[in-house]
């Protein structure tokens, strides 16, 4: 067999190897992809007879590459015929049995179409350097892919290359003896008391691996997200790597609106065991353990409160450090409160720029607003509540009319065409079949839409159970009288008020598990009337 020589080719694939910390196995990968390119390249040139080539048309042809020689020749796989149509995929009988005589029709051989490195020509040559770049860069996104992919949603060290625009550039390492891995800090993710200067070394949030070509680094961490201070807490508090005390929720103002107020975060927690302070562990001695987290996010404010499951109570705790005299749940549906404070604390309840009252509203999932008690008025303001409640009933009511008198109507002028072209019978009997159709169409609908209504508010609600919500999702699958009335419960409750249940069901399953979460459910939805408010009460251990 022919060869063309590369000279120096066991030296080139070892220094691609090093620089690109690639196995030697993927470089050379890479270079039989890009010299088979050059060829088919060197193909179409030479395409005398004006051949249409497909993208499958060299399917048949491969490199082989001879490291100990230091060159490649190129082997095309011909089937045998009789009479030869295209040259590039057949192989006459007769041409075969003259070097081997048991070949027979249907048979494949392997033969050396390695052409002259002169004529392999300046083009196809490169079109090899440009596949082989592309290859290159392929095979490294590949590998970090791979290598980073399981890591996402984890926390690495990481340490500042350069800056571009206004992104920091950063290498990040996924174990040790691995190589560094390029990785962006956009400008949002940044920390506003973050002193970014080269060699500084940073913990950071892996946000997210990109897939696909584009330009830049795959990877995007963050220094501003909430799972962060997350990791943080756990890898400075033993209670919650034991799984002792839980992180409930987390708020986090990293950047905020205003250059004027600086980055705050509020922590609820919680735990199961009554010899616990869970708020306690977490501060540590003389706030020594929460000095630590406060030092590696450059002083950022750090309120950790205690997770309740009384809303009144878990508000309260949320707009720490702000005495409450009384929270009032105005609407539990909608998830509306009122928090009376006395008008010292009016200031310190709202924060600067109302960033306590932020971060508390979305900690606890509540629309808060902060009154001073000494000037409010009960009566008035349940009488507005009413008041705004009855419209929007009303309007509601109104909607729903409406649509029922579009479809009675479209179904009356449908009965009509239909009657004026089959008899009364043969319409009945396709009514009803339509109607069974429809009953099962209407069935799929509402499962389906009630699926997607629980995988939205799952995803709001913290660390929810990965069984639980499979167990949820058969359940609504299922064709059963409870099933239909949880069906009916998802889909006429607010987002707010099914994500207070899924809370309340996810402590359960914790506290429990999950088979007998679904039992509880499934007797409360047997009560008449049941509705996300009423059940909550019962969803207890």
């Amino acid at each position: 067999m022919s060869t063309v020589k590369l000279t120096g080719l066991k030296d080139l694939i070892e220094n691609i190897s090093r620089e690109r910390n690639l196995p030697r196995l993927a470089v050379q990968s890479a270079i039989r992809e890009a010299l088979l390119k050059g060829y088919e390249r060197y193909r179409r040139a030479q395409n005398l007879e004006r051949r249409q080539f497909d993208e499958e048309y060299f399917n048949n042809f491969e490199v082989e590459l001879d490291i100990d020689e230091q060159g490649f020749r190129v082997l095309s796989t011909k089937s045998i015929v009789e009479e030869v149509n295209n040259t590039d995929h057949q192989i006459s009988l007769k041409e075969v049995q003259e070097v081997a005589p048991e070949a027979q029709l249907g048979d494949s051989v392997v033969l050396d179409v390695t052409p002259d490195k002169e004529e392999f020509g300046r083009m196809a040559a490169m079109q090899t350097k440009q596949v082989l770049a592309q290859k290159l860069r392929d095979q490294q996104r590949q590998m970090v892919q791979e290598e980073f992919q399981d890591l996402e949603g984890t926390v690495l060290q990481a340490r500042v290359l350069r800056f571009e625009r206004q992104s920091v550039i950063m290498s990040v390492i996924s174990g040790f003896g691995q190589p560094e891995v390029e990785a962006e800090l956009p400008k949002r993710e940044q920390l506003p008391n973050d002193n970014y200067r080269a060699n500084a070394t940073f913990k950071v949030y892996l946000k997210k691996v990109s897939q696909g070509q584009q330009r830049g680094p795959q990877l995007l961490v963050s220094r501003a997200d909430a799972g962060l201070v997350v990791y943080l807490f756990a890898n400075e508090v033993p209670e919650i790597e034991d799984e002792v005390v839980r992180i409930v929720a987390v708020a986090r103002e990293a950047n905020p609106p205003s250059r004027y107020v600086g980055p705050r975060t509020k922590i609820a927690v919680d735990t199961l065991d009554r010899d616990v302070d869970p708020v306690g562990a977490c501060i540590g001695a003389r706030g020594s353990r929460i000095q630590v987290v406060v030092n590696e996010l450059r002083g950022e404010k750090i309120d950790v409160i205690r997770w309740s499951p009384d809303p009144a109570t878990y508000i309260a705790n949320g707009l720490s450090p702000a005495r409450v005299d009384e929270v009032r749940l105005m609407d539990p549906e909608s998830r509306q409160t009122h928090v009376l404070v006395a008008e010292d604390q009016l200031s310190l309840a709202i924060g600067k720029e109302g960033q306590n009252v932020r971060l508390a509203a979305r900690l606890t999932g509540w629309k808060i607003d902060i009154k001073d008690k000494a000037k409010y008025d009960p009566a008035a303001e349940d009488a507005k509540f009413v008041a705004v409640r009855a419209k929007h009933q009303q309007e509601e009511d109104e909607r729903e009319f409406e649509e029922l008198e579009e479809i009675e109507q479209l179904q009356l002028e449908e009965a009509d065409e239909y009657e004026d072209s089959e008899t009364n019978d043969e319409y009945q009997d396709e009514q009803d079949e339509q109607d069974d159709q429809d009953d099962q169409d209407e069935q799929d609908e509402e499962i389906e839409a009630s699926q997607n209504k629980l995988e939205t508010v799952m995803k709001s609600v913290e660390n929810f159970p990965s069984d639980l919500k499979v167990a949820l999702q058969n359940f609504i699958e299922e064709r059963s009288e409870l099933a239909d009335n949880f069906r009916q419960l998802l889909l006429k409750s607010s987002l707010s008020s099914l994500k207070q249940f899924l809370e309340r069901l996810a402590d359960l399953a914790v506290a429990s598990d999950t088979p007998f979460a679904i039992t509880k459910l499934t007797n409360v939805l047997g009560i008449k009337g049941a509705t996300f408010q009423s059940i909550l009460p019962l969803l207890v251990v």
